[in-house]
């Protein structure tokens, strides 16, 4: 199957700024180079996410580390800047997610499983998919105008696999790379690697594309689910 990206505008919505190096950036490196629009918006501004060795001004640092993942992807971001563990599908977070999706003429949008294992995760799942159909409707009012129509769902792979069953895979092979690099980005993160409660990111994540390569036939994919529900599904 060989599948463009050519016409899409395509948001990821992710909890935490890590998350997209994790479960779609080399998706959303191989539609930027098909001519997509590509943007991310983070939900959580990562401020429990401490080393052993605490950081000061914890969000600050990683909103610059965002940043610089953005900037080697050549994204547009998007920040809610909601404290970690206080996410949650409510009113205010819904308006705000609607203006996202709206601005970014989304055609496209990635999101968390719900059955990933986070709870931020979680609750960015919820958040994403009420957001994105709302952002068609004339009834919720924003600074930009309603969508014509809500943007296609993909679920984006859970952390590790696990609970996970893919409905396709996207081979990206040719930008593992750029994953890589983005992840280097976060500096903060990466140095948690020795503690006990704590996985080596890097590590993870080669093991989960490689994985799903293994599984799709080529050396590095990511997988995901269509959503399948009326509106948010397009034939290709």
């Amino acid at each position: 199957m060989n599948l463009s990206f050519a016409e899409d505008r395509i948001l990821a919505v992710v909890a935490h700024p890590d998350d997209a190096e994790l479960l779609c950036a080399g998706t959303l490196a191989r539609a930027k180079e098909d001519g997509a629009d590509i943007s991310i918006c983070v939900c959580c501004n990562g401020d429990k996410g401490h080393s052993s060795r605490p950081v000061e001004n914890l969000a600050e640092v990683r909103q610059q580390e965002m940043a610089a993942a953005a900037d080697v992807l050549g994204a547009n971001l998007y920040l809610l800047n909601i404290p970690d563990g206080e996410l949650a599908d409510n009113t205010a977070n819904r308006r705000s997610l609607i203006e996202i999706v709206r601005r970014c003429k989304t055609t496209h949008l990635l999101a968390h499983a719900s059955t990933d294992y986070h709870p931020d995760h979680q609750a960015a799942s919820k958040l994403a998919e009420a957001a994105s159909w709302f952002s068609a409707s004339r009834g919720h009012k924003t600074e930009s105008p309603a969508l014509h129509s809500p943007p296609a769902l993909w679920w984006m792979d859970t952390v590790n696999m696990l609970g996970f069953e893919p409905g396709l895979f996207i081979d990206v092979s040719d930008y593992a790379s750029v994953k890589e690099d983005m992840l280097a980005c976060h500096r903060s993160q990466l140095a948690r690697s020795n503690d006990g409660d704590f996985s080596s990111l890097l590590e993870l994540m080669r093991l989960q594309y490689r994985t799903r390569g293994m599984q799709s036939g080529v050396e590095a994919a990511e997988a995901f689910r269509i959503h399948p529900a009326f509106k948010r599904v397009r034939a290709a």
